[in-house]
């Protein structure tokens, strides 16, 4: 694979004069002189002018001399070369994807929805001028490819797989850098760098949303009446001991069953309890 070739060409400042002393000679012995032979400095002069090119800051230009690559002007400025030459101007700039979500399958074969921002800018501009077709459109390809790749390697959650530590929705930083690393083995043939990847939308499908969704709720809820449990158990079991401590009160074991019912229902009820009040005989 050949390799990127700094080019320096000639000041266009110089061959602009000799491009305003042509057409002036060419004037003056046409008009004033009227002889024939000054139609060479026309000749030159039509020859001089599509030699000229400018180079933008973050812009190169790549030459090509009858097939032949000669190299790439990245200098900024105002430059002339020869008018046999093929220019083909890439941009240096930093360019931003922001891609619409694609409907994918992921690890589990759930379809979700996956959007990213990838940042990228040409590096090499041998590569992305002759190693692709069009080097914009490969980075968007690849780009699609990459996210099919990456959802199908990881679960969108691990409601399946209790055992899967990184998913999409929770693996972060870990998953961004592996879009990265996939972007970057996809992209280095079109010499372009990838700067930053990073998911930015992740969703179900919408036709199976709402039944994840209320999964989703269902496991929270469960998560939460377990906490609420084991303090529960942990206040009944703190009150019946303090009550022992400080001999407020004997408690025969059915007694206890009753108050640790009677507390639990207090406790664990996600409705407000009404108090009764015994207004007789403990018994």
């Amino acid at each position: 694979m050949k390799e990127e070739n700094i080019f320096k060409p000639q000041s266009g400042y110089l061959m602009l004069a000799l491009l305003f002393l042509s057409a002036a000679i060419a004037a003056f012995g046409l008009i004033a002189i009227k002889s024939p032979i000054f139609i060479i400095f026309i000749l030159l002069f039509i020859f001089i002018l599509p030699g000229y090119f400018i180079v933008n800051p973050n812009e190169s230009m790549v030459l090509v001399l009858f097939g032949k690559y000669t190299g790439t002007v990245k200098n900024n400025g105002f430059y002339w070369v020869m008018p046999f030459y093929v220019k083909r101007r890439i941009s240096l700039r930093a360019h931003n994807i922001d891609s619409a979500p694609i409907k994918v399958n992921d690890k589990l074969a759930n379809p979700i929805k996956i959007g990213v921002v990838l940042v990228w800018r040409v590096k090499n501009t041998y590569n992305a001028a002759f190693d692709v077709d069009d080097y914009a459109h490969f980075v968007d390809v690849q780009t699609d490819a990459a996210i099919r790749k990456l959802a199908g390697s990881y679960a969108y959650d691990n409601f399946d797989d209790d055992e899967t530590e990184v998913t999409l929705r929770s693996g972060g930083d870990e998953i961004n850098h592996k879009l990265e690393e996939s972007l970057r083995e996809r992209l280095e043939i079109a010499g372009v760098e990838v700067m930053e990847a990073r998911i930015n939308y992740l969703a179900y499908a919408e036709e199976i949303a709402q039944a994840m969704l209320k999964r989703q709720q269902a496991t929270a809820i469960v998560a939460a009446r377990i906490k609420i449990v084991e303090g529960a158990v942990s206040m009944v079991e703190m009150a019946l001991n303090k009550l022992s401590e400080k001999q407020i009160v004997e408690l025969d074991d059915e007694r206890k069953a009753a108050m640790v019912s009677n507390l639990m229902v207090v406790l664990v009820s996600d409705k407000d309890a009404s108090p009764v009040v015994n207004s007789g005989s403990l018994y």
